[in-house]
């Protein structure tokens, strides 16, 4: 197949996948709800920065 029709069509079918996303487009979609997966992630997040901030106090060793 010649490069330039090769191309032609590409662009074509790229063209017609264009106007198909824009029909799906506009339908609303509902807002995305938090899974309780990524709230425990970020709640371990959150713990892991506020250990890293303080570190324990450790008393002297005396040898």
């Amino acid at each position: 197949m010649h490069p330039d029709i090769h191309l032609r069509l590409h662009h074509q079918r790229a063209a017609e996948l264009h106007a198909q996303a824009t029909q799906y487009a506009r339908i609303p979609r509902p807002a995305p709800r938090h899974p309780l997966r990524t709230r425990l992630g970020w709640t371990m997040v959150e713990i892991g920065l506020r250990l890293a901030q303080h570190p324990p106090a450790r008393p002297a060793r005396i040898a």
